[in-house]
């Protein structure tokens, strides 16, 4: 294990080391119970055999307590791993979730998305167990066998280094052994991801993929990815499994020595049967742990490979943070501003423009020309490559555009971007604290009297389902109102409208203006320019 990953667990495990300590705290304590049950069953033995004097009551009474605390503590372990085991999972999943959230846009995705799902549904549950869980049982095994040698050491010590000199071979066997599950894991969990990805963006699109007549085609992508699954699993399976079989034949050629050296010696009569009995459960005691550590190598190879792929989805760096900067009317200014994708697609270059405070502006030009790149631009997602962007007001105060000033901008993207719920619920995603009044006001600007016909509180589904694409186009015009922000940017929001709507939309956006409002059309629409003050064309680069 590198010291980055060992480095990201102990930075990941905070917030999630209480439970940690105390699952640690109560494996140690089970360890106990079960060394003074070995040491009660000996004296017991001993008693019932004449070899010791004591009161076989008061033996079996410490028994009976025995047997009863390692009932009560096996209850306890189960509780607090339920209880606290959801409460560790849900903290460092909301944790990955708010980086993801906070992080820089790239504008391309590296990640698919549901190959992000994959990850933070089951790459963190598998981080949470092993640091919850693995880990204070690997410190509980430890604990175990240091005290069974000990114990063994102090009746015989010639068996106690016999059975303790599996433990180099062991070690080096594991370390082959994770090096291939590692590997054949990785695999695993990317084949994993692409079937998450397949299924959900075939449900996402089905209407899509009905319309094309190839939902038969998905199917059987998706039967491909699962035979492959299947074929990794298997592989996965008969290695572990041969492995596991190897293991466990060398613990019972140890057990099958340890038997036959305590039955000569009893035999020679230089022990007791107490002693053969402890000796038999010792060894269970020293050679449980390597058997605990083959079921646990499998988890922790688990763990090292969502760690990978977690500290993958952690790589994208933070947006800055700092107080916002809100002015109370804004325009924008490019100067010399150039983005390129990479060295073969330069889609700005050299541009130099002002919007005005109070202007109403179209952005105009053919498909790949960079349009939606300049909105994202302004909305400081991207940085540009050379150039600046600039934030100002009517007073002469300037700022270059960045996360803090992003709160200046009202922005409704192309497409469908309703989210399930209410009506209600969409509108405040625009502002949490807008009331009633202000909601209804903002759905009156937008044109959208239909929704409150149908009643704030009226659900809809998925993707905006239920509604029209005129209608959701609407609604997220709505929900950007609520923003309030002195600049409203429209990337071919009415491109779903019909003529009359739109031409009332746009005669409602203007009073909305009233002249103090900044409005950037994206747009192909011939009604759109009949409201604006100025264009912007741009050419896609060659």
């Amino acid at each position: 294990m590198s010291a980055n990953i060992i480095r990201w667990f102990w930075n990941t495990s905070r917030g999630l080391r209480l439970q940690s300590c105390i699952n640690a705290i109560l494996g140690i304590i089970h360890v106990g119970l079960d060394f003074a049950f070995i040491a009660a069953t000996k004296l017991s033995i001993d008693i019932a055999t004449g070899r010791s004097q004591s009161s076989l009551t008061l033996a079996a009474a410490l028994l009976i307590g025995i047997m009863l605390s390692q009932i009560l503590m096996g209850f306890t372990r189960k509780w607090v791993a339920a209880i606290l085991g959801v409460r560790s999972q849900n903290m460092l999943q909301l944790r990955l979730f708010d980086h993801l959230m906070q992080s820089q846009w790239s504008g391309i995705e590296k990640h698919h998305s549901g190959d992000v799902l994959n990850r933070l549904e089951h790459d963190v549950k598998d981080i949470t167990n092993v640091i919850t869980e693995t880990i204070p049982s690997i410190l509980g095994l430890t604990v175990r066998f240091i005290g069974a040698f000990f114990f063994l050491h102090s009746m015989d010590q010639t068996l106690a280094y016999l059975l303790v000199f599996i433990a180099p071979v062991f070690i080096l066997l594991s370390k082959l052994y994770i090096k291939k599950m590692r590997a054949l894991t990785r695999e695993i969990r990317n084949t994993d991801s692409k079937i998450q990805s397949i299924l959900q963006e075939s449900i996402q699109h089905r209407l899509i993929l009905k319309t094309l007549e190839r939902c038969q085609t998905m199917v059987e992508r998706l039967g491909i990815s699962q035979s492959l699954l299947r074929k990794q699993i298997r592989q996965r399976t008969l290695f572990s499994s041969f492995s596991a079989t190897m293991l466990s034949a060398g613990f019972g050629g140890g057990y099958l020595v340890t038997f036959l050296w305590g039955v000569n010696r009893l035999h020679e009569g230089e022990i007791t049967y107490g002693m053969m009995i402890a000796f038999i459960q010792l060894v269970g005691q020293i050679q449980g742990p390597f058997r605990e550590l083959t079921r646990y190598i499998p988890i922790l190879v688990n763990s090292i490979t969502a760690c990978d792929r977690l500290m993958e989805l952690q790589e994208t760096p933070m947006e800055s943070v700092g107080e916002p900067v809100r002015l109370e009317e804004g325009g924008i200014r490019l100067n010399d501003v150039s983005y390129a994708y990479d060295e073969h697609r330069t889609v700005i270059n050299h541009l130099r423009f002002d919007f005005p405070v109070g202007s109403i502006t179209a952005i105009m030009g053919e498909t790949g020309a960079g349009k939606t790149t300049l909105i994202r631009l302004i909305l400081a997602l991207m940085k540009p490559q050379s150039g600046s962007i600039d934030i100002y007001d009517a007073k002469g105060n300037s700022y270059a555009v960045s996360p803090q000033t992003r709160c200046n901008l009202v922005y409704v993207p192309q497409g469908n971007t309703i989210f399930s719920g209410t009506i209600r619920d969409n509108l405040l995603l625009g502002n949490p604290a807008a009331t009633e009044e202000q909601m209804l006001d903002a759905l009156r600007t937008a044109c959208s009297e239909f929704a409150i016909d149908r009643g704030l509180d009226s659900t809809c589904g998925e993707l905006g389902a239920g509604l029209s694409e005129g209608q959701a186009q609407r609604i997220s015009i709505a929900r950007a109102l609520l923003r309030n922000g002195s600049i409203l940017l429209l990337d071919e929001a009415t491109s779903a409208l019909d003529c009359e709507t739109e031409q009332e939309l746009l005669h409602r956006l203007h009073q909305w203006s009233d002249g103090k409002k900044t409005i950037i059309f994206i747009t192909h629409r011939q009604a759109v320019l009949e409201y604006c003050t100025q264009f912007l064309t741009l050419k896609e680069e060659s």
